[in-house]
């Protein structure tokens, strides 16, 4: 079987919204590389989109999901619990940035982490408006559509989408969005749109993800932190891509020390295992009536299992400081190739791990190169990486390697990148 073959398998079978960006069949993974079922390897920057932080088939993963096996895989724990939930629920409060006494919810997605959220705020406040920003993804449910500030390709052809939904510019300096203007176009929203005695939540990404990697200033998010304090509003952080050490913290909320009233995770949070939570403020978790929160498959036993041994690896490799050593590494070796295309690349940023470069037309960050950007993706596979754009104008690239790859293993994977955008930038 070869990768053509499969790949007209799946044309035959799977809805053409459901598309993949490469045409590569994965047979094994180990750590940071992947190989197909032809046998080519590849190095792998975007680990299942943020997913694999402790890399593929980590061996300790693999031995906790298989001891989970031999006992049992499911009995839902809305009927009959299990210990593995409790404890990943007592680690998740006890991690999640702030002082207060936390309690958790487990769904499976992080759509339904966030749509969890928002029926939490609500139930808490008896409020109906919830505030999200341009840029934002919150997932592809009719609620979480609504929240993304991006039509293409995640809202179109999909509405109606449901009300009391309503959108701020999301502060980027290269963009000139000033922080002073989005907090008045939050201000402006108020006396426009609804009053703040209204809203229910604010949610942000501490770091936008399909929006471009454009990280919040932690003078917005303590704005928006005593905005929410001084009218009662819930703040609510996603953090289902930067969480679990991506951003060189536990959480990116830990950079700006802000403690949110509900937090979504997901992602890294099982490497691989579909598992999500929603952690927040006792007395806010409590609102909801028994019944009122959960799901037939949330919280997993096998994933459950998987999440606790990511976060011993996390804590035993000491991943949090290697996020911040593999993006001090990326962001080098990049800025030097940004020297060599100033022309071409407009922006080189991270925060830890959670790297990206925006390619632009004549060294203007208002001239977005979205065509050099979908080539680099188009031929990466062919020099052997995985890569991962995004971004408002479709022209970020991004680079969530896996957080144990070794330094001569993400070289050799920037050998190759260089290769291949010096290819490009010169036909």
């Amino acid at each position: 079987m070869n990768n053509s073959d499969l790949q007209a398998r799946k044309v035959n079978v799977i809805a053409r919204g459901q598309g993949n960006v490469y045409s590569v069949y994965i047979d094994h993974a180990k750590n940071a590389e992947m190989w197909d079922v032809e046998g080519n390897r590849y190095i792998d920057f975007g680990t299942g989109i943020a997913v694999c932080n402790t890399g593929h088939s980590h061996p300790k993963v693999v031995a906790a999901v298989k001891a989970q096996l031999d006992k049992f895989s499911h009995t839902c724990v809305m009927v009959n619990p299990y210990e593995v939930a409790v404890e990943l629920a007592e680690k998740l409060t006890k991690l999640a940035p702030g002082n207060s006494d936390k309690k958790a919810i487990f769904v499976s997605t992080g759509a339904e982490a966030v749509e969890n959220c928002v029926k939490i705020a609500r139930a808490h406040t008896g409020r109906r408006g919830i505030i999200a920003f341009n840029g934002g993804f919150h997932g592809r449910t009719n609620l979480t559509m609504a929240l993304t500030g991006k039509i293409a390709p995640y809202k179109k052809s999909f509405g109606p989408f449901p009300g009391d939904i309503f959108h701020a510019p999301f502060p980027i300096e290269q963009y000139g969005i000033s922080i002073n203007e989005s907090l008045k176009a939050l201000d402006n929203l108020f006396k426009v749109d609804i009053e703040p005695c209204d809203v229910a939540a604010i949610i942000i990404e501490p770091v936008q993800g399909e929006g471009g990697f454009y990280a919040a200033p932690a003078e917005f998010l303590q704005a928006l932190r005593s905005l929410c304090d001084q009218h009662g509003i819930m703040l609510i952080a996603d953090e289902i891509q930067t969480g679990f050490a991506r951003t060189g913290a536990m959480f990116s909320f830990e950079h700006s020390n802000v403690e949110a009233d509900l937090m979504t995770m997901a992602k890294g949070i099982a490497g691989g295992f579909p598992i999500a939570a929603v952690v927040g403020k006792s007395e806010i978790m409590d609102a909801p009536l028994p019944g009122g929160l959960g799901g037939t498959y949330g919280g997993s036993p096998v994933a459950c299992a998987a999440a606790l041994a990511v976060l011993d690896i996390i804590e035993e490799e000491n991943l949090i400081d290697r996020a911040n050593q593999i993006g001090a590494l990326f962001n080098d070796r990049l800025s030097k190739l940004q020297s060599q295309h100033p022309d071409l690349i407009g922006d080189v940023r991270n925060q830890g791990a959670m790297i990206a470069i925006e390619l632009v037309q004549n060294g203007d960050i208002n001239q977005p190169n979205s065509e050099l950007t979908q080539a680099v993706i188009a031929n990466a596979a062919k020099h052997g990486l995985i890569l991962l754009a995004c971004g408002f104008y479709s022209n970020v690239i991004r680079f969530l390697p896996a957080l144990t790859i070794t330094d001569e293993l993400a070289n050799e994977g920037l050998d190759s990148f260089e290769q291949l955008f010096n290819k490009l930038a010169n036909t």
